[in-house]
């Protein structure tokens, strides 16, 4: 046989562009059967078949597509000619296909279209060429209309796919034809998981103070709380539970593109779904991670030597206040930064005399907070709602025991068919059922043994009249020095932002924050330095 009658080599590069096309085997048997058609008529010989179900055009992240170009590329190639059904099957990027066009070209292999036959000559690559610019023109305005309906989708409350977040699991919905409209709802295997990452966050585990992200992740690790995957949790996942806002009933859909960056907040659809967790504290929570933000609280400033560093804010424009000393040092005042960083055009500021602040401050908060009758009226709304949050975790508990009985119930029907013969155990459809109803029963067992934990030690910090009045007299104790001076610690439990505004001084503080101090859930050395106001109007607080 001479060298030219030896058959070019040939491979066959199958795409289509989403999974579900690739699952019901929609266009890759079309394009195969084509392409081998055509491989046959054309005498080529096919060396290689690169498939590729449920992948984009419009990037060359694609396995089998990399694979291909590799092996393309390669001296000497394994193949002559790459047989595509048209263009779009190999890229829907004008850019990137010449780019690839051209690469394997270089190593004399060329890229041939079933459906559009073209030359080499000048003509025919420009052909090519605007053939790829409305394939990518089609492409783009394809995703368009993809993506608005499934914004329409989404503003009508429905869930457009993927993995749900942990602690919500995907129901049908209703029928509309033959589409099946889907939405989320608490899943209580693992929602209870996320409601102990938030309260670990704000409240600590009845021993410590509030936790970080990396205590969080080494107590459920240590704890053998694993996540929805049976691992252990990493920073990156724990971080992400406290700060989706889906977990207070607001899912954002199309939040960021495909690059990751965040889309303007026009182009963002708010989905209604169950809360988890409450909205206030989901606010707390971001509260706190903010003030942990070494970019926003540098550690300097929390453990300051003054009392009001870090918590005092100019009401103007909100700006911190920190400390300016004159007649060499003599005189101390907090001054607005923003004035004294770009003058009286950024803000008309005020300064005032440290002691003077300091102590009106802690007289302030000693007469109005550190009341008895004033405590309880703070503190009434947060304890209804701890009842309410107690009942709501009984009703969760026992939602969790059923279903560890109903599974329980289920795996003895299993064995009891297996002892009558009449399922067969060697059957992999049967081991995996039993083995999915075990993993169901454990983790509904430790779930509400967790729960019934948590309900019990919050249980035993019931607050009583004595409590509020020992408290009350002893942080009027502790809140000033013998010689002069505060107890910063104590006062950060009581405040955490103070207002400054001419004539006026504005003391803001959280309720949450204040009741884990009167429970003694925070130590002394473990007092917090931020949080949310516990009053929101601003003459909530006598003056």
């Amino acid at each position: 046989m001479t060298a030219s009658t030896i058959p070019l080599r040939a491979a066959l590069y199958l795409r289509v562009s989403t999974a579900r096309q690739a699952e019901h085997d929609v266009s890759i048997p079309d394009q195969k059967r084509q392409g081998e058609a055509y491989c046959a008529s054309r005498g080529y010989q096919l060396v290689e078949t690169y498939v590729e179900p449920g992948a984009s055009a419009t990037n060359d992240r694609r396995p089998e597509f990399q694979r291909m170009i590799e092996a393309g590329t390669s001296k000497p190639a394994p193949f002559d000619v790459v047989v595509v059904h048209s263009f779009s099957r190999f890229f829907r990027d004008h850019f990137e296909l010449e780019f690839y066009v051209r690469k394997l070209a270089k190593n004399g292999v060329k890229l041939v279209s079933i459906t559009q036959e073209m030359g080499d000559d000048p003509m025919h690559v420009m052909m090519r060429q605007i053939m790829a610019l409305f394939d990518e023109y089609q492409s783009k305005e394809n995703a368009k209309h993809v993506m608005r309906a499934l914004k329409e989708n989404a503003r009508q409350g429905f869930w457009n796919g993927s993995l749900p977040p942990i602690g919500y699991r995907v129901v049908a919905a209703e029928q509309r034809g033959a589409k099946t409209k889907k939405k989320l709802e608490i899943d209580p295997l693992h929602a209870d998981t996320v409601r102990l990452i938030y309260r670990l966050a704000l409240e600590g585990d009845g021993t410590t103070g509030q936790m970080g992200v990396k205590n969080i992740v080494s107590y459920l690790n240590s704890r053998r709380i694993f996540t929805r995957d049976g691992g252990r949790w990493g920073i990156g996942q724990v971080h992400r539970i406290l700060t989706r806002r889906t977990y207070m009933g607001e899912h954002e859909f199309n939040k960021r593109s495909k690059t990751k960056e965040l889309k303007p907040v026009s182009e963002i659809v708010t989905v209604p779904v169950p809360p988890i967790i409450e909205r206030q504290m989901f606010d707390a929570v971001q509260a706190l991670l903010k003030a942990r933000n070494p970019k926003v609280m540098p550690s300097a400033i929390i453990s300051g030597p003054t009392m009001l560093t870090g918590l005092i804010h100019c009401a103007k424009c909100g700006g911190a206040m920190t400390i300016r000393t004159g007649k060499g040092g003599r005189y101390r005042y907090y001054a607005c930064s923003m004035k004294a960083r770009q003058g009286p055009t950024a803000c008309e500021g005020m300064a005032v005399p440290m002691e003077k602040l300091d102590d009106l401050v802690a007289s302030h908060l000693e007469d109005q907070l550190l009341q008895p009758e004033r405590l309880e009226t703070i503190l009434a709304s947060v304890l209804d709602r701890r009842q309410e949050q107690s009942e709501r975790r009984l009703e969760h508990i026992a939602e969790l025991n059923k279903r560890a009985s109903e599974s329980e119930l289920r795996l003895k029907r299993l064995y009891d068919a297996i002892e009558a013969g009449v399922a067969d155990i060697d059957d992999p459809a049967l081991k995996d059922r039993i083995d999915g109803l075990k993993a169901i029963r454990d983790q509904a067992k430790a779930d509400a043994e967790r729960a019934q934990a948590m309900l019990d030690n919050s249980g035993s910090k019931a607050i009583t009249p004595q409590m509020v009045l020992t408290f009350a007299k002893t942080a009027r104790q502790r809140i000033r020095l013998e010689g002069g001076g505060y107890r910063r610690d104590h006062l950060r439990a009581l405040a955490q932002r103070v207002e400054v505004a001419d004539g006026e001084v504005r003391i803001m503080g959280s309720k949450t924050r204040l009741l884990q101090a009167l429970t003694g859930k925070s130590g002394v050395n473990s007092v917090p330095t931020q949080g949310l106001k516990w009053r929101t109007e601003r003459d909530s607080n006598p003056r």
